[in-house]
């Protein structure tokens, strides 16, 4: 009895020690690859986006590295061609509608908040939640004045930095060109190590899958879509910073609920307010027919009745995901929420008494 005491100890202080151990190595990993960690993500998100040619090339490549090194340059070809144009285009007109921000658009701004339609708006909102000592003009005035300064230094800081985001274009292409040749290793290793049946390990690669292609080949497809038209209705209306609006559009097709809308919305109510109701119709008939409409002919196409995850959860996740992860989050904080929910469901069906090989 006293000797199956003493292996219970000494078996509990071995399982804390060896805890203890690794959640240190860990931690340890996770200091060295944590200036790394955003190029990691970006290449994952691109390896999955771009294995299907990959596994296209492979059909007629026997070399693996070869292979690989051809996707890639597809890769960077794609990314440094019409994107590299998209960015800088995108950085002058972030630049230009600082500048008019900071020179005219606050005069304007002003003008509008003093007219008598706005003055009897502020009126209303301030009788009807009680405001009246607040001065909503100054609040408006000097947050749009913030705004502008706000770009105005994020693109020179992101010109500025230029030198690292080169560094970490080159890392993730290295980190791509490895997961793109060694994919079904990872995915076998990945297979291997998780704590679960086989057939639970089966049904969460079927789900994760599920939800790659519905969140990202699905939202990628979508969102160039849409901001492409967007951009190109943009131009053709004669807006000064069509690339910024239809960029906008592009990553807003990743919010469900306001989506879209969010963005093509107030330039049609700007145009009514100019008086270009031409414009504001044909506008009003792009966004509500044609751009909002790809995301309800594509997906369904796309996804075909995979698993797909509620849409408040993908609301908060893209949202959640943007602030923790940055700009990747589109896609990684959908794709983290829905390995969550796919191992919460493993851990659900146990605790039903489920069978574990069931």
């Amino acid at each position: 009895m006293q000797s199956r005491g003493a292996a219970m100890g000494t078996n509990r202080f071995y399982v804390f020690t060896l805890i203890t151990l690794t959640s240190f190595l860990g931690y340890l990993c996770y200091l060295i690859l944590k200036p790394f960690l955003s190029s990691i993500a970006w290449a994952i998100v691109l390896s999955i986006v771009f294995y299907p040619v990959y596994a296209y090339l492979c059909r007629f490549v026997k070399w693996k590295v070869l292979a690989s090194v051809i996707t890639i340059s597809i890769t960077v070809i794609i990314i440094l061609g019409p994107f590299s144009y998209l960015t800088i285009a995108l950085a002058n007109e972030l630049s230009n509608f600082a500048d008019y921000i900071n020179a005219e658009g606050i005069g304007k701004v002003q003008d509008w908040i003093n007219s008598p339609q706005a003055l009897w708006i502020q009126e209303r909102i301030k009788s009807t939640l009680n405001l009246e000592k607040i001065d909503l003009a100054a609040i408006i005035s000097e947050n749009i004045s913030r705004m502008g300064k706000n770009i105005l230094g994020n693109v020179t800081k992101g010109v500025a930095n230029i030198a690292s985001v080169f560094m970490n274009f080159f890392l993730m292409l290295f980190a791509m060109f490895f997961m793109l040749r060694d994919a079904p290793d990872f995915i076998k290793k990945f297979h291997d190590y998780m704590p679960f049946s086989e057939s639970q390990r089966d049904r969460l690669e079927s789900q994760m899958k599920d939800m790659v292609i519905s969140t990202i080949y699905g939202g990628v497809a979508v969102a160039v879509a849409q901001g492409t038209v967007g951009g190109i209705t943009f131009l053709i209306l004669g807006m000064n910073s069509p690339i910024l609006l239809g960029t906008a559009i592009g990553l807003m097709s990743f919010i469900p609920g306001i989506g879209t809308f969010s963005i093509w919305g107030p330039v049609v109510i700007y145009f009514l307010i100019k008086k270009a109701f031409i414009k504001a119709i044909i506008l009003l008939f792009v966004g509500t027919f044609i751009i909002s409409t790809i995301d309800n002919i594509l997906k369904p196409i796309i996804i075909s009745g995979r698993t797909r995850m509620p849409t408040l959860v993908i609301f908060f996740s893209v949202i959640g995901g943007l602030k923790v992860f940055g700009l990747i989050g589109l896609v990684l904080g959908p794709l983290v929420m829905a390995m969550f929910i796919s191992v919460f469901e493993i851990f659900r069906n146990l605790e039903g008494g489920v069978n574990a090989e069931s």
